[in-house]
């Protein structure tokens, strides 16, 4: 190994080490002052009709709407649950962030989904307004590709009276928690209005379908994440995907081998894709996405400083053990034999490692 190389490798495992030491004290609520990537900054949509750039905070110190809003502070740093983070703004008390952590048990599990809140100037005579940040990619029908969240409690979606926004007794918190609870659940498909026959064989089919979508655009969003995190949660992104990365990976050999539904794998399990034999039917366009995704992950989990060395080993264990598949070929002459996830997850962990022909190990 050269000299150059051992001291990248001596840079980047400083980093990751201080990233690591950040993490430990990563609040779930904090108060912070770069403001410059939020949605409602710049957006059309800031409630600021006299203040062209949005860069002021149109809620004056003195009005209700600001004591309402220092109130919500404080019951989101008593209360809020470890799987909701949230960081507010010193100079735009009308801005707020939160993530969500997705729920075990979801096709969301493991994943990150961010939001971003405006607090109107009469507020809280009406609701916040609330963007998803989506990456142009609709993983739910509550959730759009452009940002909009359909919710009662909104009062951007049609509801019972008592679902929607209650000035006097509806809170920021009570959004986040309904978000988490009762958009990201186990059966998305059935937010959907029409597709409530909960049981019934075809419905539970077509859920079933739509939870593998789901997760193929949940991994598409980590590595979007790990690639550019959000102002104020680059620790915790890579924190998170650090610790969880083991657990994603296995799911996602789980789910591709057929060993368990999609989104119903637990990592206290032994359904690693172990076993011998599927008990689960899994679409064959699902298979094709998730072995690309599964490469790009392994590689990006890589680059942040998770442990994958078993899942690399794993690979290179498939690719010599795996029985030939000769006389599928011959039958089909014409068909150009694809490599396996193996041999191509090890060409690109190759390639960003700098390791091939010419170059040393």
């Amino acid at each position: 190994m050269s000299t150059t190389t051992t001291k990248k490798s001596t840079t980047c495992n400083g980093e990751i080490e201080e990233e690591l030491k950040n993490a430990l004290s990563f609040k779930q609520f904090d108060v912070v002052s770069d403001d410059s990537d939020h949605h409602y900054l710049h957006s059309h949509n800031n409630n600021n009709n006299n203040k062209k750039d949005g860069r002021d905070c149109i809620i004056a110190p003195s009005s209700q709407a600001h004591k309402k809003i220092v109130q919500e502070w404080r019951i989101l740093e008593k209360n809020l649950p470890d799987s909701i983070l949230v960081r507010v703004y010193e100079n735009r008390v009308d801005l707020l962030r939160a993530v969500i952590v997705g729920a075990a048990g979801t096709p969301y599990h493991d994943g990150l989904y961010f939001f971003d809140f405006s607090f109107p100037p009469d507020y809280p005579t009406r609701p916040p307004h609330v963007y998803y940040r989506s990456h142009g990619l609709r993983l739910n029908p509550n959730m759009y590709a452009n940002g909009r969240v359909c919710l009662s409690l909104l009062n951007t979606w049609t509801g019972k009276k008592s679902e929607k926004w209650n000035p006097n007794e509806s809170t920021v918190l009570q959004i986040l928690v309904s978000i988490q609870a009762l958009v990201l659940n186990e059966k998305p498909y059935f937010n959907e209005p029409g597709h409530s026959m909960l049981g019934r064989a075809i419905w539970e089919k077509k859920s079933q379908a739509y939870n593998e979508d789901v997760f193929l655009l949940s991994c598409k969003t980590m590595l979007f994440w790990l690639r550019r995190p959000p102002r104020n949660f680059e620790v915790f992104v890579g924190n998170h995907f650090r610790d969880r990365a083991d657990s994603i990976l296995r799911a996602c050999i789980a789910y591709m081998d057929g060993f368990v539904r999609v989104g119903y794998y637990e990592n206290n399990n032994d359904n690693d894709g172990s076993s011998s034999s599927s008990s689960v039917e899994v679409s064959d366009r699902f298979k094709a996405s998730m072995e690309k995704l599964y490469s790009e992950l392994l590689i990006a989990f890589q680059r942040c400083g998770a442990s994958v060395g078993n899942f690399v080993e794993r690979l290179k264990v498939e690719k010599r053990t795996t029985p030939s598949r000769a006389p599928q070929v011959a039958v089909k002459k014409k068909k150009k034999k694809q490599p396996g996830i193996a041999k191509k997850v090890i060409w690109k962990l190759k390639k960003v490692l700098g390791v091939g022909k010419g170059k040393a190990a």
